[in-house]
């Protein structure tokens, strides 16, 4: 017995998005603790958790408003990777292969949110 969600391809996406982008995190600095580690974190945590609380949801016009929410996590982390980049704590080839990740994912999650009736 599985729940609605963890047949969702983007919530698996996710889901492995999140854990990948916990391990980068886990280099920042010590002091980006409580800003952009802490920031990121529950940027890319919030895209998983928004897409399966929305699709446990009571209509479909809720779960697509979840994916909004999901969405737009989704931009604050990306936003997030540019901080670390600028900040020189992730690499350029590092940020390069989460990018395109991000917008693969971006691509899914806007496809899936317009499918909803």
């Amino acid at each position: 017995m599985k729940f609605k969600f963890e047949k969702l391809i983007i919530w698996q996406k996710a889901m492995d998005f999140g854990e990948e982008l916990y391990k980068i995190t886990k280099k920042f600095p010590k002091r980006e603790m409580y800003n952009l580690t802490s920031q990121t974190s529950r940027a890319v945590d919030s895209i998983a958790l928004n897409i399966s609380e929305g699709s446990i949801g009571q209509t479909n016009p809720e779960f697509k408003r979840f994916m909004g929410y999901a969405i737009r996590s989704l931009a604050e982390a990306v936003t997030c990777f540019h901080k670390a980049k600028r900040r020189e704590y992730i690499s350029n080839e590092e940020f390069d292969k989460h990018y395109s990740k991000s917008f693969e994912l971006m691509n899914m999650m806007i496809a899936f949110k317009k499918k909803i009736k």
